[in-house]
């Protein structure tokens, strides 16, 4: 059984999850600009290989779908996932929390370093917001065999009343079609519209109240954080956590902040990798940027 977290739907067997992708898309595959197949794409890809290893995962499926089979945990030794400390006091965690997982530049590194320098990558920043249509700009460069990586802030856009995700998140791309984008770990399609709201975001993360509360100890100080760095200063992360605090001792009756935002290691974009030696390859690295709106 696969659960899918983002459409919370439940599939029981591959043909269902195909049957329910083509029914989202309202499309078949013929109309597609795919890597995969559905079908293919239910067989090939790699489920989440650890704890905060989505960019990781991700960059294995790139090296599948480019040929160089490369062994997950090595792939994942290389992409270097950083993990949450969560045992530590609260400036520390809140810190791991701004970086855990990966970059698209320790993917794009990663994918170097497994594939013994074979492949390479070039990251295409959407925020700000760009002069560009998403699916025909990603399909464009799958017709000529790169292999899109989505970095993106799951944070935005979460339906009201539903849970904020706690995260960002790394999903490669294996096809768009008319206002749909395909997506592996977990398998999902997605309007053109969600998949832009997501991949058009500041750098910065939302923290849920109880991860912060249960890490405040007496004479605790985020000083250390606020000190010297500027965007932590820029977010006053140190006040937001005092006023939580505050609203934490008036009592029950009062409305209460959720969540407080810190700077997040994350930029929103597109990482397209493909064989370093080809012409593909050289035409990424003379790409240039996506010219903003």
């Amino acid at each position: 059984m696969q659960v899918n977290r983002n459409t919370y739907y439940v599939i029981n067997d591959s043909s269902d999850l195909k049957c329910h992708m083509e029914e989202r898309a309202q499309v078949n595959e013929e109309a597609a600009a795919m890597l995969w197949s559905i079908q293919e794409a239910v067989e090939r890809q790699t489920l989440q290989i650890g704890a905060s290893a989505c960019g990781a995962t991700a960059v294995v499926d790139v090296l599948k779908a480019l040929g160089v089979e490369v062994a997950p945990e090595e792939v994942d030794r290389c992409v270097q996932t950083r993990l949450r400390r969560n045992e530590s006091p609260l400036p520390d965690y809140l810190l791991s929390r701004s970086e855990a997982g990966a970059t698209h530049a320790q993917l794009i590194q990663g994918a170097q370093e497994a594939s013994a320098g074979r492949v390479m990558g070039r990251f295409f920043h959407l925020y700000p917001r760009r002069r560009v249509q998403l699916v025909p700009w990603l399909a464009r460069w799958i017709q000529k065999g790169a292999v899109p990586v989505a970095t993106m802030n799951m944070q935005l856009g979460a339906p009201e009343g539903e849970e904020v995700p706690d995260a960002w998140h790394h999903q490669l791309i294996f096809g768009v079609a008319p206002n749909a984008v395909f997506m592996t770990n977990p398998l999902d399609v997605v309007s053109e519209e969600e998949a832009h709201q997501r991949l058009c975001s500041d750098s910065v993360l939302l923290v849920r109240r109880d991860d912060v509360l249960r890490r405040v100890t007496p004479g605790c100080s985020l000083s250390s954080l606020s000190g010297n760095q500027s965007r932590w200063l820029l977010l006053d992360v140190e006040g937001q956590v005092q006023k939580m605090i505050v609203e934490e001792e008036q009592g029950e009756d009062r409305p209460k902040r959720t969540h407080i935002t810190i700077p997040a290691a994350y930029s929103s974009g597109v990482t397209l990798f493909t064989l370093r030696d080809s012409e593909l390859g050289q035409e990424l690295l003379g790409e240039t940027e996506i010219p903003l709106l």
